[in-house]
């Protein structure tokens, strides 16, 4: 009897995902580490001693770099940083239900379902066709202009909603291909039990398009994490605005240098996360094809 390939993974265990190195590999990998970090200490020991070495470096370390202002600053923009990170977590739950959405109308199949399908291709061509920090603007400052009853008028909610509206469309787009990338036999073996077209994405299709897709979500995570900063424009007091008005008040740009590793504390873990588990997830196809 033919064994599944996943089942076939999942009796070896990790061995099966992770096969054993030959002292060979292991040497090789061992020498080819050395080299890595020889280089590194190398290439960025130059970049260093060039930027310590110019003749301008003691005017941009007082300007970029000073330590006084640098825990001056700190908790002010700290301070205003907290609010980025509500308004990544708020956006993020919204792109992904909102992306899912339209992707699974988007995909939806037969005569019936073109003006829908043709809605979702508009609204993700004009998300997509424009700038994000000019969308936030023109929503930031054009719809609260109209004094519409029953809508928000604070620049803090349309720049979050702006971030939805960009990203949704980018997201809708990463979860298309992984349908796509569902055989089609899915889809007709799960229309021939009797599931409608909304059953079939719902239970069938998207659960396996959503694994497939997990690294690139993870990727918008990172890009998301970054751009909320974009709402400062608004007039919204979060971490770069913060930044941006020590800078005006003292004339000097540590403040940015501040805002700078609040930011990477941030970003660098989740990219890094993102590397191993794109790494994880190769490592277990290529497994399971052999």
């Amino acid at each position: 009897m033919t064994q599944n390939p996943l089942e076939r993974v999942e009796r070896r265990g990790p061995q099966m995902l992770w096969p054993r190195r030959s002292p060979r590999e292991s040497e090789e990998n061992g020498r080819g580490a050395w080299i890595a970090v020889i280089s590194t200490v190398v290439v960025f020991g130059l970049l260093i001693a060039l930027a310590l070495n110019s003749q301008y470096w003691p005017a941009v370390q007082r300007q970029f770099f000073n330590w006084g202002h640098f825990k001056t600053s700190f908790p002010l923009v700290l301070d205003g940083f907290w609010l980025d990170v509500k308004m990544f977590i708020v956006a993020e739950i919204l792109i992904l239900v909102i992306g899912l959405a339209v992707a699974m109308a988007r995909s939806l199949r037969g005569p019936a379902y073109t003006p829908l399908r043709l809605l979702m291709i508009g609204y993700i061509d004009l998300a997509r066709g424009l700038p994000l920090l000019l969308l936030i603007l023109l929503m930031g400052f054009g719809i609260p202009s109209l004094r519409l009853p029953g809508v928000p008028n604070s620049a803090l909610f349309w720049g979050v909603a702006a971030l939805v509206f960009s990203y949704s469309a980018y997201t809708a787009e990463v979860y298309r291909a992984g349908i796509d990338s569902v055989p089609e036999s899915q889809r007709m073996s799960a229309r021939s039990i009797g599931l409608t077209q909304g059953q079939a994405l719902w239970h069938v299709i998207v659960p396996q398009a959503v694994r497939n897709v997990i690294p690139a979500l993870l990727n918008g995570f990172v890009s998301l994490q970054k751009d909320v900063a974009l709402v400062f424009v608004l007039g919204v007091r979060e971490g770069l605005r913060e930044a941006d008005i020590y800078n005006a008040r003292t004339f000097n740009y540590t403040s940015y240098i501040a805002a700078a590793v609040l930011f990477l504390l941030v970003s660098i873990p989740v990219a890094r996360f993102t590397d191993w588990y794109s790494d994880r997830q190769r490592k277990r196809m290529q497994a399971m094809s052999t």
